[in-house]
């Protein structure tokens, strides 16, 4: 069947009329292939897009990885910011759209990477698209070459531990003192798997390597710098993408508390925001997981020069911060996972807040989230949108919100 693509999906496919998904087709594009269960898995393309370019990874077709790299760069961060202009529209508000940001080619610091045993020892890489399978990437344009470096100890390390039906999950973070490797899914930590691993680790000279939440070999410190401050995040900790990305979301918080000089920062993770914030306000910091605030506190407690950090464990989901709680701050930093911030933001707009820093990995919930404030009477000054996830359909953004 012949179709011609009329849009592009939220997870980056070509959508015809039907709707039939085209995997690795563009607005525009005239396609030909067969169609099963209203999809067309491998299309031949008739007629290119002005805005297809060749893709420069080998990987490409059989990994999962990327969505996008058979599209020009100035066309995806466009699509970045019309999958935001879109969301918000749907929420009655209309955007003001900065210019999407874009990290530079292999500088993905942190990826999960998937193991599996196989009769001749192991296969490590990333899932194939539309498929279970595991792809090797030893030439993947997103990660950090030092993450690609590691592949091979990886694959020992998945030959080691894994069971012969069961997959790893490969946690690995660069930082200053080297790769930080966190291992789940694998067979049970006994003594003799314990050496193997460890010794794994010595060769490749990870600096730190956990298995199931246990420490098998803790060389070096592997710590990143938040503004001022140096943390060591617990195994396997969120962190943003890349170094580019990170910057990106941080001086857009900057500009939007202003000068704010009390600050409460939720969902704050290890410190990402509150601690490069410390340079000027005083903070408080909320986060649902106690080692994440631990490495904050640490870090902040070993750096000179900042304002005063306190710390609250709490389930912002279950027990938002309320009104009365809120109000003793100039500016509210925000940046939940991708199901949002639905019930914070309610208690945010019957508070007396008048500045909300927002943080989101789903353009959709934040929409949501944004429409609860602009409805008590805030406003959205601007969306900066930033693509730290590149050839993804991953959306990143920050915005201002001023009531």
């Amino acid at each position: 069947m012949r179709l011609t693509i009329e849009r592009l999906g939220h997870l980056g496919d070509g959508i015809a009329a039907g709707p039939v998904f085209v995997p690795m087709a563009l607005p525009g594009e005239v396609v030909e292939g067969e169609i099963e269960g209203g999809r067309m898995a491998a299309p031949k393309i008739i007629t290119p897009s002005p805005d297809r370019v060749r893709p420069t990874c080998p990987h490409y077709r059989a990994c999962g990885g990327c969505a996008l790299m058979h599209a020009s760069d100035a066309f995806v961060a466009a699509w970045r910011e019309d999958v935001v202009r879109t969301a918000l529209a749907a929420q009655g508000i209309e955007p003001p759209l900065r210019p999407a940001i874009t990290s530079p080619v292999r500088s993905r610091r942190r990826a999960t990477l998937a193991g599996r045993r196989t009769k001749k020892g192991a296969i490590v890489g990333l899932h194939g698209r539309a498929s279970g399978t595991v792809v090797e990437v030893p030439e993947c344009l997103v990660l950090h070459p030092d993450l690609t470096a590691a592949l091979s100890a990886l694959g020992e390390i998945t030959a080691a531990g894994a069971s012969r039906k069961g997959e790893v999950a490969l946690a690995l973070t660069r930082g200053e003192g080297g790769l930080d490797l966190a291992v789940t899914g694998g067979k049970p930590l006994e003594q003799s798997l314990f050496a193997t691993l460890s010794a794994i680790a010595g060769r490749a000279d990870l600096a730190r390597l956990t298995w199931n939440g246990e420490i098998v070999a803790g060389r070096r410190a592997v710590a990143q710098r938040f503004g001022n401050a140096r943390v060591v995040p617990p195994p396997g900790a969120f962190l943003q993408a890349t170094d580019a990305g990170e910057a990106a979301l941080v001086a857009a918080v900057r500009e939007a508390v202003g000068p704010a000089r009390r600050i409460a920062d939720l969902f704050a993770g290890a410190g990402t925001f509150s601690l490069p914030l410390s340079e000027a306000a005083e903070i408080h910091a909320v986060e649902g997981e106690m080692a994440m605030l631990a490495a904050l506190d640490a870090g902040w407690r070993q750096a000179r020069g900042l304002q005063r950090i306190t710390t609250e464990a709490r389930d912002l989901f279950r027990r938002p911060l309320m009104p009365d709680e809120l109000k003793r701050h100039d500016a509210v930093v925000v940046d939940p996972p991708r199901a949002g911030a639905e019930a914070q933001m309610r208690e945010i707009a019957a508070s007396p807040v008048r500045i909300v820093a927002a943080v989101s990995c789903n353009p959709v919930t934040f929409a949501r989230d944004a429409r609860i404030l602009t409805g008590a009477g805030f406003a959205l000054d601007w969306v900066q949108v930033v693509d730290q996830f590149r050839w993804s359909p991953h959306v990143e953004l920050a915005a201002r919100l001023s009531r």
